[in-house]
């Protein structure tokens, strides 16, 4: 429900979205077309026009002059000139400028104010328009205001010994007063219209893009739910193939190492469980034979005999030790498994690690009556590694080795170089293990049997395989049935800088 809930919000913001992105997009578009339509008309009416000014001071100033002999205006020409002009098109305006630009007669100024006699007009646009012959779009000066800029036309007179401009506005204040008033109507009637349609389309438009586009969300999200549901085997088809492929893809392969680590925790819980029973019985077997034992001592104190005293000590000790060897493997264990021992590497002369732990082992090898070899060359290169980690697996090792050998047997530690690695190997002449066991004796605390022979060494193998895992090496197992066991593994030799 939920995941529905939260497919409608999105679709519905990625409508409101699209929506709102072509409203804004129609209102720019409106915007640009008036402010374009309107270059259009101004740059159109110069075009038409811009021969006016030109036009005019060739027909009225033929036999009339604008300005007498005295200097007076010639209000007469200028108004049948305006009266003209306005009977064609009332949205001219005709200026009389003198040479510097002042303003020096116009129908459409009152004279009689004071501020009249101080208008004047840029005449750089005027030059520039004569200049190019009225080609280009170009502004001018607003005598009623100089403030704004409009389309002109003008041109230059010479009547009587008389100079100045011909200066004409070809949309005029009052013209621009009713054109603004109706074109704004228009254009409201034209954005309100265009708005509506717009958004009409792009409701429909949106909606089926947003549906088309959110075809492969919804299938990620019907694909959560189906497997918040229980369906874990469930996957989306050709992910890699998605408009999303990079998500869908990603929730695939995210649901594929969920359905691993599922398995992962079911297999450790029920190694758990194993490892707990197992425990259990080693822990529990050492402990009754030491209570067993004391008890007997307890009860028949007064009837044994020195001897059978002494060997009831010896075998609450040794179950002792026993239980003592198997607290310190626990303990051990679950700190390399917890990451808590970080490994000291250094280097160091393995030959000299390898006899020390041959003189050891020896002692015990002749109590077994087993040999014990060491082969191993001159030479020998420093490995770079954790001495103390080294030592610990290859004591776990011999001590499985000489568990397992029978009496008259042998175990042979081997030291080699192999390229830039060392190799040590230590074999035995015991029963050797099953090729479908030899997977599992490096399992925390498992154990398998042939017989009477157990094959493995509960968490001894384990502790190894931790520490070699810290090395970033592995320990590796050559065995069959009855032709004895080899394990192996490697260290890197020290590379002098």
């Amino acid at each position: 429900m939920s995941n529905s809930i939260l497919s409608n919000r999105l679709v519905k913001k990625l409508t409101l979205s699209f929506l709102a992105i072509l409203l804004l997009a129609g209102l720019g578009y409106t915007i640009a077309t008036i402010y374009l339509s309107n270059q259009y008309f101004y740059e159109t009416t110069q075009r038409l026009h811009a021969n006016l000014a030109q036009d005019l001071i060739d027909e009225k100033f033929v036999d009339a002059s604008p300005i007498d002999s005295t200097g007076a205006i010639n209000k007469v020409l200028f108004g049948d000139i305006m009266h003209d002009m306005m009977a064609v098109n009332r949205a001219i305006e005709v200026y009389l400028l003198d040479m510097d630009g002042n303003v020096q007669y116009s129908v459409v100024l009152d004279h009689d104010a004071p501020e009249t006699n101080q208008k004047k007009v840029g005449l750089a646009p005027i030059k520039k328009f004569i200049t190019n012959n009225g080609e280009g779009y170009i502004l001018g000066d607003d005598p009623k205001n100089n403030a704004n800029q409009k389309v002109f036309s003008a041109a230059k007179f010479n009547k009587g010994g008389k100079e100045g401009y011909v200066y004409i506005i070809l949309a005029g204040e009052e013209y621009l007063t009713t054109r603004d008033n109706l074109f704004k109507s228009y254009a409201l009637k034209l954005g309100l219209g265009t708005s509506v349609l717009t958004l009409l389309f792009a409701a429909i438009l949106g909606i089926l893009s947003v549906w088309y586009l959110t075809k492969n969300l919804r299938e990620l999200v019907f694909a959560a739910k189906r497997f918040q549901q229980g369906d874990l085997e469930y996957r989306i088809k050709d992910a890699d193939k998605s408009d999303l492929a990079g998500v869908t893809t990603t929730y695939n392969e995210m649901a594929e190492t969920i359905l691993s680590d599922i398995d992962k925790i079911k297999s450790v819980e029920k190694l758990r469980r194993e490892l707990i029973a197992n425990i259990s019985h080693d822990l529990r077997t050492p402990l009754s034979i030491i209570q067993g034992y004391i008890e007997t001592l307890q009860m028949k104190d007064e009837d044994l005999t020195k001897q059978e005293r002494s060997d009831y000590l010896k075998t609450i000790n040794k179950s002792g030790e026993r239980l003592s060897k198997l607290i310190s493997q626990l303990f051990e264990y679950s700190k390399l498994e917890a990451n808590q021992i970080e490994p000291q590497k250094e280097p160091f002369l393995i030959s000299e690690l390898a006899n020390d732990i041959h003189r050891n082992y020896n002692v015990l090898a002749k109590q077994k009556n087993i040999k014990l070899k060491l082969e191993m060359g001159e030479g020998i290169p420093l490995v770079f590694a954790d001495i103390s980690l080294v030592e610990r697996a290859i004591q776990n090792l011999m001590d499985n080795a000489l568990k397992f050998t029978p009496e008259n047997g042998e175990v042979i530690v081997q030291i080699a170089p192999k390229n830039e690695d060392i190799e040590i190997t230590i074999k035995d002449s015991g029963p050797g293990i099953k090729q479908e066991n030899q997977a599992l004796i490096f399992e925390r605390y498992r154990q398998t049997k042939t017989g009477e022979h157990k094959e493995g060494a509960g968490l001894g193998l384990a502790i190894v395989k931790k520490i070699m895992e810290l090395h970033n090496a592995s320990i590796r197992v050559l065995s069959k049935p009855n032709e004895g066991t080899s394990f192996s593994f490697s260290l890197p030799i020290y590379q002098m800088a």
